[in-house]
């Protein structure tokens, strides 16, 4: 599994194939990329800051990442995370799994996702034309994150 914290954009064909090489027991790739939007709550957003702890950013990201393992029988995940400025369109995050199977691929990959917007020390700050402010979190984002908690 692996987890990347960087400015440097990314390219997802790449990433993927890295992902698959040498695993034949791979049935499934799922990927997830977050992009930065022009537009949040009504303000143009020109520019978006992430900041990051660093450090505890992987390690947080890295329990993520053991938990789905321990929910689904993924073959391997990745994490990459882009901090930095970015502008509009700019890739902000790549979550990709491989599983023999297609469902717990989808499942952990979400899984992944969720508990990094809620749970990873990430923090973000939006330019608009009112000036500069930080992005809170989002009810739905805790919302999406109560599925996997609720008894089953």
């Amino acid at each position: 599994m692996t987890i990347r914290i960087q400015t440097d954009d990314f390219d997802l064909s790449t990433e993927v194939a890295q992902l698959r090489a040498g695993s034949p027991q791979v049935g499934a790739i799922v990927s997830f990329v977050g992009t930065v939007r022009d537009m949040n709550e009504g303000a143009q957003v020109s520019e978006m800051e992430l900041e990051h702890y660093p450090g505890m950013t992987e390690k947080s990201i890295d329990a993520i990442l053991v938990q789905a393992r321990a929910r689904w029988p993924i073959a391997d995940a990745l994490v990459i995370h882009r901090i930095g400025p970015l502008a509009p369109m700019a890739q902000i995050v790549l979550v990709a799994v491989a599983a023999a199977h297609r469902g717990e691929a989808f499942a952990a990959c979400e899984f992944i996702m969720d508990y990094l917007k809620t749970e990873a020390p990430f923090w973000k700050k939006e330019h608009t034309p009112d000036g500069a402010r930080w992005v809170d979190a989002r009810q739905t984002d805790s919302a999406a994150l109560a599925k996997w908690t609720a008894p089953q």
